[in-house]
């Protein structure tokens, strides 16, 4: 598992309530979504990985994130 590096993190999506996670990213190209408060176990992955899933969200190809 990688750890991303500190600063990685965008502020939490929604900012409040028990579904908030955060989307990050590091200068070598890695991508992560981890749960708010959660980021030292976060899901990592390429940046291009992280893009295609935003635009498939936004293409309604997922309602949500399980």
């Amino acid at each position: 598992m990688r750890v991303p590096p500190p600063g990685s993190f965008a502020s939490p999506k929604p900012p409040r309530g028990a579904s908030c996670f955060r989307l990050g990213t590091d200068a070598t190209g890695n991508a992560y979504v981890a749960i708010a408060g959660a980021e030292d176990a976060a899901l990592a992955d390429s940046r291009e990985a992280l893009r295609r899933m935003i635009l498939d969200i936004k293409a309604g190809k997922a309602d949500h994130l399980l």
